[in-house]
Protein backbone atom coordinates (compact mmCIF):
# COMPACT_ATOMS: atom_id res chain seq x y z
CA UNK A 1 0.00 0.00 0.00
CA UNK A 2 1.36 3.43 -0.94
CA UNK A 3 1.64 5.71 2.09
CA UNK A 4 0.78 8.79 0.02
CA UNK A 5 0.20 11.21 2.89
CA UNK A 6 3.50 10.26 4.47
CA UNK A 7 5.36 10.51 1.17
CA UNK A 8 3.78 13.83 0.25
CA UNK A 9 5.22 15.29 3.45
CA UNK A 10 8.73 14.38 2.38
CA UNK A 11 11.12 16.97 1.06
CA UNK A 12 9.58 20.07 2.55
CA UNK A 13 11.97 22.92 1.90
CA UNK A 14 14.28 23.67 4.85
CA UNK A 15 13.56 20.30 6.46
CA UNK A 16 16.56 18.19 5.48
CA UNK A 17 17.41 15.52 8.07
CA UNK A 18 20.81 16.06 9.67
CA UNK A 19 23.27 13.93 11.59
CA UNK A 20 23.18 12.00 13.71
CA UNK A 21 20.63 9.96 11.80
CA UNK A 22 18.86 7.06 13.53
CA UNK A 23 20.94 3.90 13.71
CA UNK A 24 19.47 1.21 11.45
CA UNK A 25 20.38 -1.81 9.38
CA UNK A 26 18.76 -3.64 6.46
CA UNK A 27 19.55 -6.64 4.33
CA UNK A 28 20.76 -5.91 0.79
CA UNK A 29 19.51 -4.46 -1.49
CA UNK A 30 17.52 -2.45 1.08
CA UNK A 31 13.91 -1.23 1.24
CA UNK A 32 13.35 2.52 0.97
CA UNK A 33 9.99 2.33 2.70
CA UNK A 34 11.67 0.99 5.84
CA UNK A 35 14.26 3.76 6.12
CA UNK A 36 14.05 6.24 8.99
CA UNK A 37 13.70 9.00 8.04
CA UNK A 38 12.32 8.28 4.60
CA UNK A 39 14.50 9.68 1.80
CA UNK A 40 13.13 12.85 0.22
CA UNK A 41 12.41 12.22 -3.46
CA UNK A 42 9.44 14.35 -4.49
CA UNK A 43 11.17 17.75 -4.88
CA UNK A 44 7.96 19.67 -4.07
CA UNK A 45 9.42 23.04 -5.09
CA UNK A 46 10.63 21.74 -8.49
CA UNK A 47 8.35 22.93 -11.29
CA UNK A 48 8.40 21.12 -14.62
CA UNK A 49 8.75 23.12 -17.83
CA UNK A 50 8.25 20.50 -20.57
CA UNK A 51 12.00 19.99 -21.08
CA UNK A 52 11.50 16.28 -21.80
CA UNK A 53 8.08 16.30 -23.44
CA UNK A 54 7.24 12.92 -25.01
CA UNK A 55 10.72 11.54 -24.42
CA UNK A 56 11.19 7.94 -23.26
CA UNK A 57 13.77 7.12 -20.60
CA UNK A 58 15.18 3.87 -19.24
CA UNK A 59 16.48 4.22 -15.69
CA UNK A 60 18.34 1.31 -14.13
CA UNK A 61 17.98 1.15 -10.38
CA UNK A 62 15.01 3.48 -10.77
CA UNK A 63 13.00 1.85 -8.02
CA UNK A 64 14.60 3.77 -5.13
CA UNK A 65 17.17 6.34 -4.08
CA UNK A 66 18.49 8.69 -6.75
CA UNK A 67 16.88 6.65 -9.53
CA UNK A 68 13.43 7.08 -7.99
CA UNK A 69 13.69 10.84 -7.78
CA UNK A 70 15.11 11.02 -11.31
CA UNK A 71 12.15 8.98 -12.56
CA UNK A 72 9.68 11.37 -10.93
CA UNK A 73 11.37 14.56 -12.15
CA UNK A 74 11.75 13.19 -15.69
CA UNK A 75 8.01 12.46 -15.63
CA UNK A 76 7.32 15.97 -14.32
CA UNK A 77 9.23 17.23 -17.36
CA UNK A 78 7.04 15.17 -19.70
CA UNK A 79 8.87 11.84 -20.19
CA UNK A 80 7.53 8.31 -20.01
CA UNK A 81 9.66 6.06 -17.83
CA UNK A 82 10.89 2.46 -17.83
CA UNK A 83 12.44 1.31 -14.56
CA UNK A 84 14.83 -1.63 -14.30
CA UNK A 85 15.21 -3.20 -10.87
CA UNK A 86 15.84 -6.46 -9.03
CA UNK A 87 12.97 -8.78 -8.06
CA UNK A 88 13.64 -8.07 -4.37
CA UNK A 89 12.92 -4.38 -5.02
CA UNK A 90 9.36 -4.86 -6.32
CA UNK A 91 7.76 -2.95 -3.44
CA UNK A 92 9.93 0.11 -4.00
CA UNK A 93 9.37 -0.11 -7.75
CA UNK A 94 5.59 -0.13 -7.33
CA UNK A 95 5.79 2.98 -5.16
CA UNK A 96 7.93 4.78 -7.74
CA UNK A 97 5.49 3.82 -10.49
CA UNK A 98 2.65 5.31 -8.43
CA UNK A 99 4.36 8.69 -8.16
CA UNK A 100 5.46 8.73 -11.81
CA UNK A 101 1.88 8.11 -12.86
CA UNK A 102 0.71 10.91 -10.55
CA UNK A 103 2.82 13.18 -12.76
CA UNK A 104 0.61 12.13 -15.68
CA UNK A 105 3.13 9.88 -17.45
CA UNK A 106 3.44 6.15 -18.06
CA UNK A 107 5.78 3.95 -16.04
CA UNK A 108 6.86 0.51 -17.21
CA UNK A 109 8.34 -1.79 -14.55
CA UNK A 110 10.91 -4.31 -15.79
CA UNK A 111 12.61 -6.69 -13.34
CA UNK A 112 16.14 -7.07 -14.73
CA UNK A 113 19.58 -7.83 -13.37
CA UNK A 114 21.87 -5.62 -15.46
CA UNK A 115 24.69 -8.14 -14.99
CA UNK A 116 22.90 -10.21 -17.62
CA UNK A 117 23.45 -8.89 -21.14
CA UNK A 118 20.44 -10.74 -22.56
CA UNK A 119 18.24 -9.20 -19.86
CA UNK A 120 19.38 -5.73 -20.90
CA UNK A 121 18.64 -6.48 -24.55
CA UNK A 122 15.21 -7.82 -23.63
CA UNK A 123 14.44 -4.76 -21.48
CA UNK A 124 15.31 -2.33 -24.27
CA UNK A 125 13.26 -4.33 -26.78
CA UNK A 126 10.27 -4.24 -24.44
CA UNK A 127 10.57 -0.48 -23.96
CA UNK A 128 10.72 0.20 -27.71
CA UNK A 129 7.81 -2.16 -28.33
CA UNK A 130 5.77 -0.42 -25.61
CA UNK A 131 6.59 3.23 -26.32
CA UNK A 132 7.79 3.16 -29.93
CA UNK A 133 11.17 4.82 -29.31
CA UNK A 134 13.93 5.43 -26.77
CA UNK A 135 15.63 8.76 -26.07
CA UNK A 136 17.38 8.67 -22.69
CA UNK A 137 19.39 5.97 -20.93
CA UNK A 138 20.26 6.48 -17.25
CA UNK A 139 22.78 3.96 -15.96
CA UNK A 140 22.28 4.10 -12.21
CA UNK A 141 22.07 0.56 -10.75
CA UNK A 142 24.90 -0.11 -8.31
CA UNK A 143 26.30 -2.63 -5.84
CA UNK A 144 28.37 -1.51 -2.85
CA UNK A 145 29.97 -3.52 -0.04
CA UNK A 146 32.32 -1.97 2.50
CA UNK A 147 35.38 -4.03 3.50
CA UNK A 148 38.21 -2.94 5.78
CA UNK A 149 40.92 -4.56 3.66
CA UNK A 150 41.49 -5.77 0.11
CA UNK A 151 42.10 -9.18 1.66
CA UNK A 152 38.47 -9.24 2.77
CA UNK A 153 37.11 -8.73 -0.75
CA UNK A 154 36.14 -12.15 -2.05
CA UNK A 155 36.25 -13.13 -5.71
CA UNK A 156 32.45 -13.28 -5.60
CA UNK A 157 32.13 -9.71 -4.27
CA UNK A 158 34.67 -8.37 -6.76
CA UNK A 159 32.85 -10.00 -9.65
CA UNK A 160 29.43 -8.78 -8.52
CA UNK A 161 30.63 -5.20 -8.03
CA UNK A 162 32.25 -4.97 -11.45
CA UNK A 163 29.47 -6.82 -13.26
CA UNK A 164 26.81 -4.56 -11.76
CA UNK A 165 28.58 -1.21 -11.79
CA UNK A 166 30.48 -1.22 -15.07
CA UNK A 167 29.60 -4.32 -17.12
CA UNK A 168 25.92 -3.42 -16.68
CA UNK A 169 26.58 0.08 -18.02
CA UNK A 170 28.27 -1.37 -21.11
CA UNK A 171 25.45 -3.88 -21.61
CA UNK A 172 22.73 -1.23 -21.39
CA UNK A 173 24.42 1.17 -23.79
CA UNK A 174 25.17 -1.61 -26.26
CA UNK A 175 21.55 -2.77 -26.15
CA UNK A 176 20.12 0.74 -26.43
CA UNK A 177 22.42 2.23 -29.07
CA UNK A 178 20.63 0.80 -32.16
CA UNK A 179 17.50 2.63 -30.97
CA UNK A 180 19.12 5.96 -30.12
CA UNK A 181 19.43 8.81 -32.60
CA UNK A 182 20.58 12.41 -32.90
CA UNK A 183 19.63 14.25 -29.72
CA UNK A 184 19.53 11.14 -27.56
CA UNK A 185 21.25 11.22 -24.18
CA UNK A 186 23.13 8.77 -21.94
CA UNK A 187 23.66 9.68 -18.29
CA UNK A 188 25.86 7.61 -15.98
CA UNK A 189 25.97 7.67 -12.20
CA UNK A 190 29.50 8.00 -10.89
CA UNK A 191 30.69 8.88 -7.39
CA UNK A 192 33.11 11.03 -5.48
CA UNK A 193 34.82 7.75 -4.58
CA UNK A 194 35.78 7.39 -8.24
CA UNK A 195 37.71 10.67 -7.98
CA UNK A 196 39.11 10.60 -4.44
CA UNK A 197 39.08 6.86 -3.69
CA UNK A 198 37.83 5.17 -0.53
CA UNK A 199 39.89 2.94 1.73
CA UNK A 200 36.89 0.74 2.57
CA UNK A 201 35.35 0.68 -0.91
CA UNK A 202 38.24 -0.44 -3.08
CA UNK A 203 36.22 -2.38 -5.64
CA UNK A 204 33.31 0.09 -5.69
CA UNK A 205 35.66 3.07 -6.09
CA UNK A 206 37.48 1.31 -8.92
CA UNK A 207 34.21 0.80 -10.80
CA UNK A 208 33.18 4.41 -10.29
CA UNK A 209 36.53 5.60 -11.66
CA UNK A 210 35.91 3.30 -14.62
CA UNK A 211 32.46 4.85 -15.10
CA UNK A 212 34.01 8.32 -15.27
CA UNK A 213 36.48 7.16 -17.92
CA UNK A 214 33.71 5.27 -19.72
CA UNK A 215 31.65 8.47 -19.83
CA UNK A 216 34.42 10.49 -21.44
CA UNK A 217 35.38 7.74 -23.87
CA UNK A 218 31.78 7.04 -24.89
CA UNK A 219 31.16 10.76 -25.40
CA UNK A 220 34.05 10.84 -27.86
CA UNK A 221 32.83 7.67 -29.55
CA UNK A 222 29.26 8.91 -30.04
CA UNK A 223 29.88 12.56 -30.78
CA UNK A 224 29.59 11.98 -34.53
CA UNK A 225 26.11 10.54 -33.92
CA UNK A 226 25.19 13.67 -31.91
CA UNK A 227 24.41 11.54 -28.86
CA UNK A 228 25.56 13.20 -25.65
CA UNK A 229 27.06 11.29 -22.71
CA UNK A 230 27.55 12.77 -19.25
CA UNK A 231 27.96 11.64 -15.65
CA UNK A 232 26.64 12.76 -12.25
CA UNK A 233 29.08 12.00 -9.43
CA UNK A 234 27.51 12.59 -6.01
CA UNK A 235 28.99 12.46 -2.56
CA UNK A 236 27.02 10.77 0.24
CA UNK A 237 23.29 10.44 -0.44
CA UNK A 238 20.54 9.11 1.84
CA UNK A 239 19.53 5.92 -0.02
CA UNK A 240 18.89 2.22 0.73
CA UNK A 241 22.30 1.40 -0.77
CA UNK A 242 24.04 2.81 2.29
CA UNK A 243 21.63 1.59 4.96
CA UNK A 244 22.01 -1.94 3.59
CA UNK A 245 25.81 -1.72 3.50
CA UNK A 246 27.04 0.11 6.59
CA UNK A 247 26.95 -0.81 10.26
CA UNK A 248 24.20 1.03 12.17
CA UNK A 249 26.64 3.40 13.92
CA UNK A 250 28.16 4.35 10.57
CA UNK A 251 24.70 4.88 9.07
CA UNK A 252 24.02 7.47 11.77
CA UNK A 253 27.12 9.38 10.67
CA UNK A 254 26.49 9.12 6.93
CA UNK A 255 27.48 12.41 5.29
CA UNK A 256 28.54 14.18 8.48
CA UNK A 257 32.03 14.90 7.09
CA UNK A 258 30.66 17.07 4.25
CA UNK A 259 30.76 20.86 4.76
CA UNK A 260 26.95 20.75 5.03
CA UNK A 261 27.32 18.04 7.71
CA UNK A 262 24.64 15.80 6.23
CA UNK A 263 24.01 13.51 3.27
CA UNK A 264 22.21 14.78 0.20
CA UNK A 265 18.59 13.81 -0.30
CA UNK A 266 17.77 12.14 -3.64
CA UNK A 267 15.70 15.11 -4.78
CA UNK A 268 18.76 17.35 -4.35
CA UNK A 269 20.66 15.18 -6.85
CA UNK A 270 17.94 14.40 -9.40
CA UNK A 271 17.76 17.88 -11.01
CA UNK A 272 21.32 17.36 -12.31
CA UNK A 273 20.01 14.44 -14.36
CA UNK A 274 17.26 16.63 -15.81
CA UNK A 275 19.95 19.18 -16.67
CA UNK A 276 21.96 16.62 -18.62
CA UNK A 277 18.87 15.02 -20.20
CA UNK A 278 17.57 18.32 -21.57
CA UNK A 279 18.84 19.41 -24.96
CA UNK A 280 17.48 22.84 -24.09
CA UNK A 281 19.97 23.13 -21.22
CA UNK A 282 23.00 21.09 -22.24
CA UNK A 283 23.15 20.71 -26.02
CA UNK A 284 26.82 21.79 -25.89
CA UNK A 285 27.82 19.58 -22.96
CA UNK A 286 29.13 16.04 -23.37
CA UNK A 287 31.82 13.98 -21.67
CA UNK A 288 31.47 15.85 -18.36
CA UNK A 289 31.54 14.49 -14.81
CA UNK A 290 29.50 16.75 -12.52
CA UNK A 291 30.23 16.44 -8.79
CA UNK A 292 27.55 17.23 -6.18
CA UNK A 293 29.33 17.24 -2.84
CA UNK A 294 27.54 19.36 -0.27
CA UNK A 295 30.12 22.11 -0.28
CA UNK A 296 33.29 20.06 -0.84
CA UNK A 297 35.45 21.82 -3.45
CA UNK A 298 38.58 19.71 -3.78
CA UNK A 299 37.32 16.61 -5.65
CA UNK A 300 39.74 15.34 -8.27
Amino acid sequence: MIEEDKCMQLGQEGNKPKNPLPEQKQQRPGDESEMNPRPQFLAPTYKGSAKLDDKVAIITGGDSGIGRSVSILFAREGADIAILYLDAEQKDAEETKYFVEKEGRQCLLIPCDVRNSDCCIGAVTRVVDEFGHLDIVVNNAAYQHHQSSIEDISDEQLKKTFETNIFGYFYMVRAALPHLSEGSVIINTGSITGLEGSGQLLDYSATKGAIHAFTKSLAQSLNHKKIRVNCVAPGPVWTPLNVADKDPDEVSKHGEDTPMQRPAQPDEIAPAYVFFASNTDTSYITGEVLTLLGGETTAG
